[in-house]
């Protein structure tokens, strides 16, 4: 017998036993409450049993000791069918918990697919079994993407590695090759190793955003939005791209550098998706609690149904991914990660001429203050 089966049936064992001395002690109630007042009743007889309607006389009650000695009897007998209905109606109140408990033992990470799918009738129980398996649900689905992150994480690192290592053996086996080739070779190398040195970065920046916030500072979007678009204006020339904004105060709570992080991928995401001769467009505002921001760029046309997507890890529409391959499709992953962290609500709207046009708003900053000095008061109070 398992630890398990044997607590189990210890529960049911002590709700029947509950169950029996409820019902045993009503019993001893009962027989205090009416024997001993029958006993002292005196039962009237007929003299001569001529007219038993006529009432000639009287005899002694029921005798105390035949009372007693019925009643204990009946208690006696009450205690096994006590003991019975208890177990019976412990077991089935126990039943969903019995279902719980086996299909809590069989799951694993590659059965999260089971549920317990209680049915009637609704009571705590239930409750308790939809609750975990909504829980269930959640983990499938983190779980999933977890598997599909690493997957597509081990296909982005391989990709360059394998071309580097077939640069270099390329070079290598070539009898005719100069120092020029092998300098041109190794300049190659030093390209696809720094390929896979942003990745990393891109990796650890979507890591460190979905960690959450450890650090809680006032941060005016306008300042930070203005020192982003100051470092990637020249890039944006180059590519052809007028990087514009329209900048008001706007201070909410948080990490500076998850703040400026989510910035700066917006702006780089515009940047990068964009043509010659298109624009980018930064707005900044408040507007009754909210610090909000606003990142709008011309473009591709984006399809409407396919905007969702764009902020899973390591997705691209379909026409990037077979042209330019400066990206990773972890941008909008990150701006996602640390608009999350932040409690913070993300809108992204595909526009009709092309392009995106992305708010993201932050709770106001004495909302964020007011959950942060909470926090720092729980903490001071822990041993």
């Amino acid at each position: 017998m398992t630890a398990r089966t044997s607590a189990r049936r210890s529960l049911r064992t002590r709700l029947a036993l509950a169950y029996a001395a409820g019902v045993y002690a009503a019993g001893v109630f009962v027989v205090v409450l009416v024997d001993v007042p029958l006993a002292s009743v005196e039962m009237t007889t007929p003299v001569g049993g001529l007219s038993p309607g006529v009432i000639t006389g009287s005899g002694p009650g029921i005798s105390l000791t035949r009372l007693l000695a019925g009643s204990a009897v009946a208690l006696v007998l009450l205690v096994p069918v006590a003991l019975a209905i208890g177990w019976y109606v412990a077991g089935r109140f126990l039943h969903p918990l019995r279902a719980i408990t086996a299909t809590a033992g069989i799951i694993s990470a590659g059965t999260l697919d089971r549920r317990l799918g209680l049915g009637e009738p609704r009571d705590e129980l239930t409750e308790l079994g939809h609750t975990l398996d909504g829980l269930l649900a959640r983990l499938q689905a983190a779980f999933d993407a977890q598997r599909h992150f690493v997957a597509n994480a081990s296909h982005e690192l391989r990709t360059p590695l394998a071309g580097q290592r077939t640069l270099l053996e390329v070079a290598l086996t070539d009898p005719d090759a100069d120092a020029g080739t092998l300098r041109s070779a190794c300049q190659e190398a030093l390209s696809l190793g720094e390929h896979q040195e942003r990745l990393v970065r891109a990796l650890l920046a979507l890591a460190t955003s979905e960690r959450g916030v450890t650090r809680w500072d006032a941060v005016d979007l306008s300042s930070v939005v203005e020192e982003v678009l100051a470092s990637r204006r020249e890039h944006a020339i180059r590519e052809g791209v007028d990087l514009a904004g329209h900048l008001a105060p706007a201070t909410t709570s948080g990490d500076p550098r998850l703040v400026e992080s989510l910035v700066a991928n917006l702006v780089d995401n515009a940047v990068r998706h964009n043509h010659a001769g298109g624009h980018v467009t930064v707005t900044t505002w408040t507007s009754g609690t909210e610090a909000s921001l606003t990142v709008a760029n011309s473009g591709p046309v984006v399809p409407g149904d396919q905007v969702p997507r764009l902020f899973q890890p390591f997705q691209r529409l379909a026409s990037e991914s077979r042209g330019r391959g400066d990206g990773y499709g972890l941008g909008l992953a990150i701006v996602d990660a640390v608009a999350q962290a932040h409690q913070a609500t993300l809108a992204a709207v595909a526009r009709p001429e092309g392009g995106l046009s992305i708010t993201v708003r932050f709770p106001a900053s004495s909302l964020i203050t007011a959950r942060t000095v909470a926090r720092a008061a729980s903490r001071r109070e822990r041993p």
